[in-house]
């Protein structure tokens, strides 16, 4: 399989992006964002996903991170559609639950070439520490509309809207694995009938 890796770059008014992605790396994880509980919830994607990943943001956070997070999202989107190339051979499916003591997530997803996000998280509070919980819809949204995606997230129980979000992201990041890997049985063929995705 040919050399999966992408950066991409994102310069707006309001941010300026920077990703960086290998899809078969080992986990390993960079970011300087100025928002730490994204790059908490990050660092799961890299780590439950084995993929290299680098993310530099500066943004207007004086505002409030709703533009920075958004952003990573679409810039990350834009990476995983670069680094995954034409998909012949992939196995394009994923799905993963991940349960973390009260808290289970089930995240499927597909490299249907179709953007489409279904995210059902009943979160029971508002905040985590700073950072306000509706922007991960955000995130998502600009990660399927920019990587061409269908992603499903459910989160099927919990009461601690951490265990809730961080049960979605590692989910997040084995689904993603998943989806990504080579299947050895499909001899570099197109996973579609239609001939492409």
């Amino acid at each position: 399989m040919a050399d999966r890796t992408a950066r991409v770059e994102r310069d707006t008014l309001e941010t300026k992006i920077s990703v960086s992605l290998n899809l078969d790396g080992t986990g390993q994880a960079d970011f300087d964002t100025g928002v730490p509980f994204l790059e908490h919830m990050m660092e799961q994607i890299a780590r439950h996903g084995l993929i290299d990943l680098n993310v530099q943001a500066s943004g207007d956070l004086e505002i409030d991170d709703h533009h920075t997070v958004e952003d990573i999202g679409i810039t990350l989107g834009q990476a995983l559609a670069k680094a995954v190339g034409d998909k012949k051979g992939i196995n394009r499916y994923g799905h993963a639950y991940v349960p973390l003591d009260e808290a289970l997530s089930r995240v499927v997803l597909d490299l249907s070439g179709r953007p489409g996000l279904t995210m059902e998280v009943p979160f029971t509070r508002s905040h985590v520490g700073r950072f306000d919980v509706d922007l991960f819809e955000e995130f998502f949204r600009g990660f399927v509309n920019h990587a061409m995606v269908t992603l499903h997230i459910d989160n099927l129980r919990g009461s601690n809207s951490h265990h809730q979000i961080e049960t979605v992201f590692k989910a997040f990041g084995r689904a993603l694995r998943m989806a990504v890997e080579e299947d050895e049985r499909a001899a570099g063929a197109m996973p579609s009938t239609k001939g492409s995705l």
